[in-house]
């Protein structure tokens, strides 16, 4: 038998439960219509003519009461006719639907008074004396009447009270078929149930032992075999698989099943790495990846998807991709800056951070075949990077208090409210102020770091026109550059737009870069602020006539507190760092142009597509 018909099978006993459940219920359903027809046939019919027999009579007494007012309309012979022809009829049907015991006594008797009756009216009919005929309506019409009505009353309520007894029956009766119906149903479904579980049971074995089978099969055993007899569709299933199981064990131990393994061995080596590593080819698309960038990105390499990284979220998909068009495109690998390029994954309270490197991936020839990227967990570099800026931040603010006192001490001593000084301790009160007003800076500078990159500084964008940035910033310095006697001056051409930007921190920036400037420039030289504009972007320029930069120093300038070995300035490697912050915090590049001996040109771009706006009307 086949596989088809064994499971059709299974299914019998549960159609025969249905099928007695069915036949149950159609006798049941059965049994209660023909109670309910036999009581309609039985009494309904004498309930009805009783109805009809009161109201006939009724008509006829209207009639002869009619006759006993002066004046008065009395029924016509045709209606009375029709009203004694219809008690007759009515009357026929009771007589011919004797159903309850008594009721034919009790029809005889409605017969008789009906007799009676019907032979007063008309001897009331033939009296033409309104006097006597009212005598006569009352004493013996009247009382016929009554007695004729309560026979058919009789007969009524007899009916009635038949229609109840067999209701109630008929009620009883369906309870307990009700109570006969459910029990049959549990019983049939138990019984169905419990057949067609134990044949469903016996052919699932096949499935149980092909299932265990298969699981071994994928931890690699190839040596199992499955054994179920017979020639339905599991068996042959079973003897395909046990084929399948034998090429493998010949493919396994070929070359190009070594290859595979290698493969595999490879992409465990690949799973083992906690961080999310992507393998590209070299058009850009993913050949691969671990264990760790499908739970942490969502990278999702199945057949027929398209796009891999579709279901990463859009910035790390932009740093990925930005990363590998970099070594694709011949470049090297990848080497992050700083952490500032870590990216976050996950959600607030359960973030982590991750930088982003990648290097080629190179054929036997030498060219470049893909690329190799690699996010590296960094959270907790990133925390302790947090940790130490907050610490600074802090030591920073605690400084504030104690310096404004101490500056303050310092002031009022050279003003010699505390009492005289001498002209040594005036020499050494004023170096102590000067170097107070460094400590001032420095502790100045340390807190606009923090805040900086604790990212809780808002930019107050205002459109500020560039010459504007640029004389502020030199007006800051002209008493220092006039004091070492060293040319400070601007070149901004006229006519360059305005631009969004905060004018105060960018005032910043460009402050610091001149005082850089200033300070490693010898007295005698000068120091050019410039401001250039293209189609793209707005270009300023802080050049300087100092020793320069050598190349190896240019890549860490603008690190925090670094500072170019063998060089003597009053600052502790800050003010480049900030400017650095507050040209990125809008959108902005900044780098440095210099060769030992002629000189640094310190440069930042901001990109007009992001910052420029339109210019305010202004009235004529």
């Amino acid at each position: 038998m086949t596989l088809r018909g064994k499971l059709l099978l299974a299914q019998v006993p549960l159609a025969l439960a249905l099928a007695v459940v069915g036949g149950l219920s159609v006798f049941t359903i059965s049994s209660l219509g023909r109670h309910s027809e036999a009581i309609l046939e039985d009494n309904y019919r004498s309930v009805l003519a009783a109805e009809r027999m009161k109201d006939a009579l009724e008509r006829l007494q209207i009639g002869a009461a009619d006759r006993m007012i002066p004046g008065a309309t009395t029924v016509a012979p045709a209606e009375a006719a029709e009203a004694r022809r219809r008690f007759d009829a009515e009357l026929a049907v009771e007589e011919g639907n004797i159903t309850e015991v008594g009721e034919r006594e009790a029809a005889q008797r409605l017969h008789q008074l009906w007799d009676t009756y019907r032979q007063q009216w008309d001897r009331l009919a033939a009296i033409g004396d309104t006097s006597q005929a009212r005598q006569f309506f009352v004493a013996e019409l009247e009382p016929s009447f009554h007695a004729v009505r309560k026979a058919a009353e009789t007969i009524l309520l007899m009916n009635q009270d038949a229609m109840v007894r067999k209701s109630e029956r008929a009620r009883r009766q369906a309870e307990r078929m009700n109570t006969v119906m459910v029990l049959a149903f549990l019983c049939a479904l138990l019984l169905g149930v419990v057949a067609s579980a134990m044949t469903t049971n016996r052919l699932l074995q096949p499935l149980a032992l092909l299932t265990a089978t298969v699981h071994r099969i994928g931890e690699g055993d190839f040596e199992a075999r499955v054994d179920i007899p017979g020639r339905d569709e599991l068996a042959q299933l079973a003897a395909n698989v046990n084929l399948m199981l034998t090429r493998l064990g010949q493919y396994r131990r070929s070359s190009l099943g070594e290859l595979l393994l290698a493969q595999h061995a490879s992409q465990a080596a690949i799973d083992s790495i906690p961080d999310p590593v992507i393998v590209f080819d070299a058009k850009g698309d993913v050949l691969s990846s671990n264990q760790a960038a499908e739970t942490l990105l969502g990278l999702r390499l199945e057949a027929g998807r398209q796009g891999p990284l579709d279901l990463v979220e859009p910035a790390v998909r932009a740093a990925i991709e930005k990363v590998r068009a970099h070594v694709l495109a011949g470049k090297g690998p990848y080497v992050p800056k700083g952490l500032e390029e870590s990216l976050r994954l996950g959600a607030t309270d359960s973030e982590r951070y991750f930088l982003p490197r990648a290097t080629a991936v190179y054929s036997e020839e030498g060219a470049i075949d893909g690329a190799a990227v690699i996010l590296q967990d960094v959270t907790r570099l990133r925390r302790v990077d947090e940790l130490r800026n907050d610490l600074v931040a802090t030591v920073a603010h605690e400084f504030r208090t104690p310096l404004t006192s101490l500056r303050m001490a310092i002031h009022l001593c050279l003003e010699q409210i505390a009492g005289p000084v001498t002209e040594k301790q005036a020499d050494l009160l004023y170096a102590a102020r000067d170097d107070c007003e460094r400590l001032q800076s420095i502790v100045d500078e340390l807190l606009d770091l923090a805040k900086i990159q604790g990212g809780r500084v808002e930019l107050n964008r205002r459109p500020t026109a560039p010459a504007i940035l640029a004389d502020m910033a030199v007006d800051a310095h002209r008493a220092a550059a006039d004091e070492r006697q060293i040319v400070l001056q601007t070149e901004v051409p006229p006519g360059l737009p305005e631009i969004a930007v905060d004018r105060e921190r960018l005032q910043v920036a460009l402050s610091n870069l001149v005082g850089n400037a200033l300070r490693h420039t010898p007295p005698g030289g000068a120091v050019t602020l410039r401001a250039s504009s293209t189609d793209e972007a707005i270009r300023f320029e802080v050049a300087d006539t100092g020793p320069g930069i050598a190349k190896e120093y240019q890549a860490s300038i603008f690190d925090r507190f670094f500072r170019v070995p063998g060089t003597v300035s009053g600052g502790v490697g800050l003010g480049l760092s900030i400017a650095k912050e507050i040209v990125e915090a809008h959108g902005g590049e900044i780098g440095v142009d210099s060769e030992p001996g002629h000189g640094a040109t310190f440069w930042f771009i901001l990109p007009r597509e992001h910052i420029e706006m339109e210019a305010p009307t202004r009235p004529a």
